[in-house]
């Protein structure tokens, strides 16, 4: 079993119109894979809110030829079908995409534990100036290509770890001044 990130990409405000997911694999205190898939939205037509596309960069032109989420599923179902637990930087964003994705394509998902990282971020860094996946990335120098979504669940994934770690060594040092 492993700890999943995820990170979604839509087309348009509504959650089931995912056109990219991210996934990042933690083992054993490390990113042991990342990858991600690209997917049309549902509706006959290939259409991305312009504003959208100024967030993410993804265009029509990228998603042609791209099955729609359902036809990756085969290959996604694995990452998460493995996952212990799952995390995502704004979870509620990402697991209402999820949900409402599969919904729409008639997909049963399995049940996952959730750790949102933007919570687990203000609990280990409470002095930040705020907790976006860019500001958090930036203070533990983690890279990050933001809004791709193989970047974010990777930058997502590695904030998991770092928490772990200073949670280790905040209870190390506890222990230490007993």
């Amino acid at each position: 079993m492993y700890v999943t990130a995820i990170d979604f990409e839509t087309a348009w405000y509504k959650p089931e119109s995912a056109i990219a997911v991210g996934i990042s694999r933690i083992h054993d205190g490390r990113v042991i894979e990342t990858r991600s898939w690209l997917f049309r939205p549902p509706g006959k037509s290939i259409y991305i809110r312009p504003e959208f596309i100024d967030i993410h960069g993804i265009s029509p032109d990228d998603l042609r030829g791209k099955p729609r989420f359902d036809g990756a599923w085969p290959e996604i179902a694995p990452y998460l079908e493995s996952a212990s637990m799952l995390l995502a930087h704004n979870a509620r964003f990402d697991r209402s995409v999820l949900h409402a994705t599969a919904e729409h394509y008639g997909i049963l998902l399995p049940q996952f534990d959730w750790l949102c990282t933007v919570n687990l971020s203000r609990a280990t860094w409470p002095k930040l100036a705020n907790h976006k996946l860019n500001t958090v990335s930036a203070h533990l120098d983690i890279a990050l290509n933001h809004h791709d979504a193989a970047s974010d669940a990777q930058a997502c994934a590695n904030i998991y770890i770092h928490a772990c770690e200073a949670q280790k060594n905040a209870g190390n040092q506890a222990a230490a001044a007993v």
